[in-house]
């Protein structure tokens, strides 16, 4: 059994279809699955790269999935194909001239529309390839196109067809308990040999028990203690009285749809710090409190404004299950979007002053 039908489970089905003498799938909302397409890479095609395309393609892709114009769109996947659906892009003349006279409301309706067209699509796809039409039904998507991360992938919806394999749509419940012998739903008892569990990732949780360490600073304070009543980041990176710790993912910094991109932006900056301090022999810095007010001051400023979207989406993660203020993941991240936030801290390691942070 696999208990799950988010992004990591949707990766995991269609093997395990394959192997498994059952399968059930424990269901609380679908995904959004859409067409993946791989193929081959053309080898004559990658030869006509240039250094640094590696580079070009991920900072194309940021600008185009948060919705910035590009004059070439260099993925051309999924991801930026939902983006032009929404029309969040404007970069094309005809779209430019269909939008521009609207209003804010005039535009967000416009943009509502396009994601029901789209998410329209998704369950047709569902409908066209499950054979089953309470299966079908039972694995439409029926919320805005991010109201979860997006699926791509060819052989999940196929994987329903099978006569090993049994969805067990919980109609957002989730299951009710673990037994001796497997699952408890709705009162029946789904005997299994084996549970995996693919219900996601833990976010927006106390760090510390992420981290599943306590993390004492200076005058044995403990980061928990410090961030009860809210996270106290410079950049996300740094916490004033944790010298020479650094945070790295989903804190006050800039969300990227592709997460290695995050990460390798943060490495940078990080690898920065370390440097500074190396070559002018100091071996302690941290963060001043009064950076740290600063940049939860300008965390405030820069929010997104998109409580009442979040509140009409399934519960998830996104909305910190459920609830309508942002609490979630999103509502951790900088609201000027991510190309926004990584240009702040080339400009701020550009500078040299290192301002906010001490070295001792």
């Amino acid at each position: 059994a696999i208990v799950g039908t988010g992004a990591t489970a949707v990766q995991c089905i269609p093997h395990l279809a394959n192997s498994a003498k059952q399968l059930y799938v424990f269901q609380r909302t679908p995904s959004s699955i859409d067409v993946r397409g791989n193929k081959p890479t053309d080898g004559e095609w990658a030869k006509t790269l240039e250094k640094g395309w590696q580079k070009r393609r991920r900072d194309n892709f940021n600008i185009l999935v948060t919705g910035g114009a590009q004059d070439e769109d260099l993925v051309n996947d999924g991801w930026t194909s939902i983006m032009q659906k929404l029309g969040v892009i404007l970069s094309d003349p005809a779209k430019s001239e269909a939008f521009a006279d609207l209003s804010p409301e005039e535009l967000g309706e416009a943009v509502e529309l396009a994601d029901f067209e789209k998410m329209e699509e998704i369950r047709s796809r569902a409908e066209s390839i499950v054979e089953d039409p309470e299966v079908a039904e039972n694995l439409k998507p029926y919320y805005r196109q991010f109201c979860k991360r997006p699926c791509f992938h060819d052989d999940y919806l196929p994987s329903f067809n099978k006569p090993n394999v049994q969805l067990v749509d919980t109609d957002g419940k989730g299951v009710e308990e673990f037994t001796t012998d497997g699952i408890l739903f709705d009162g029946q008892e789904f005997a299994v040999d084996c549970i995996i569990f693919a219900t996601g990732f833990e976010v927006g949780t106390d760090y510390s028990r992420r981290a599943e360490c306590v993390i004492t600073g200076k005058d044995g304070l403990t980061l928990a203690e410090k961030w009860s009543n809210g996270v106290k980041t410079l950049h996300g990176f740094q916490s004033n009285g944790f010298p020479n710790l650094f945070f790295m993912g989903l804190i006050q910094g800039g969300l990227t749809p592709n997460n290695t991109h995050m990460l390798t932006e943060q490495s940078e900056h990080i690898g920065y710090l370390i440097d500074r301090a190396k070559t002018s022999n100091h071996r302690s810095f941290e963060t001043t409190s009064g950076a740290e007010e600063n940049w939860i001051r300008t965390m405030r400023e820069n929010a997104l404004a998109n409580e009442d979207f979040l509140a009409a989406c399934t519960p998830g993660y996104y909305n910190d299950e459920g609830k309508k203020e942002v609490n979630g993941v999103l509502g951790l991240q900088y609201g000027g979007g991510p190309d926004e936030f990584f240009s702040m801290l080339k400009s701020w390691r550009e500078d040299g002053s290192c301002e906010g942070v001490t070295y001792s």
